[in-house]
């Protein structure tokens, strides 16, 4: 992949999905949607993305985001068949959840136009906050994951099978009954050593020790872009982070051998993003 650079984006519209007409392997400086609409149409295979949402960070500067404008971005971009991958939760207010997931998966469906292929829950240790004698304590995040049109261009979700707990044992059961009340002959079959591993995606152990890493506010393990860039990007595809913060993204597609284009309107995590690129090797093969 070509070197890193920071830059302000000033590529030119086109029709093409041509990776000649895009910014390959860059950290691009700006606002998601403004960066966004310079992308050419149906360019990209996969996004994957943390949005800021409820105002639940600080992120050092008087910054709006328009999820929105930057789903409609998103949709535009999207190559048919192309992935989108939301992680998201929402904030507590007076006792209630302010919904902010939900409304904006519906608006993205029925507004914009793209499709929910399945909504993964992703499953973290939760901290005890100060809402913790009140409320459950919160494991888990939202990860919707979004399409457009008719089906994935590439799925592969063989490197993403866990072990299955009686995997290589011999299962015997009766075979399907029949309208009259009978049953089939006896079916006896060998357990596979691995087995899919749902929709509760387990990230209990997938903290990070990167320092570097922790000087950005939020932040999740850099294991889910790679467990979605194995699934939904093909070899030599090229995924997107509008909203890029620390690089994980971008670096779980450069351990993938992948292209990568990252948005954020922050210099200071732009910076770090580069750093955290810097030092993270690339695949011997």
């Amino acid at each position: 992949m070509g070197s890193l650079s920071i830059q302000k984006n000033k590529i030119k519209k086109s029709r093409k999905p041509n990776l000649d007409n895009l910014p390959l392997n860059k950290i691009l400086h700006g606002d998601a949607v403004e960066v966004l609409k310079t992308l050419p149409n149906d360019s990209i295979d996969l996004i994957v993305t943390s949005p800021p949402y409820d105002e639940v960070r600080d992120y050092n500067g008087n910054y709006s985001f328009d999820l929105h404008g930057t789903g409609e971005q998103i949709k535009r971009v999207l190559k048919n068949g192309g992935i989108a991958v939301m992680v998201i939760q929402d904030q507590t207010k007076n006792f209630a959840k302010t919904l902010t997931s939900f409304r904006t998966i519906v608006d993205w469906v029925d507004n914009i136009g793209l499709r929910l292929f399945e909504t993964v829950i992703y499953k973290k240790h939760g901290t005890e906050g100060a809402w913790w004698k009140y409320r459950f304590r919160v494991d888990h995040e939202y990860m919707p994951i979004f399409l457009k049109g008719d089906r994935p261009q590439y799925f592969n979700k063989e490197p993403l099978k866990i072990p299955s707990k009686h995997g290589g044992k011999i299962m015997t059961g009766s075979g399907n009954r029949r309208t009259d009340g009978s049953t089939t002959k006896t079916v006896t079959r060998s357990i596979n050593p691995m087995k899919c591993r749902g929709t509760v995606w387990n990230y209990l152990m997938a903290g990070d020790k990167d320092p570097l890493k922790r000087q950005h506010p939020a932040v999740f393990p850099d294991k889910i872009p790679y467990d979605f860039i194995q699934c939904f990007c093909p070899p030599n595809g090229v995924v997107l982070d509008p909203f890029g913060g620390c690089g994980s993204t971008a670096v779980a597609a450069k351990q993938l051998k992948r292209n990568f284009i990252i948005i954020d309107i922050a210099k200071e995590y732009c910076d770090l993003a580069e750093k955290r690129l810097n030092n993270t090797p690339a695949p011997l093969l």
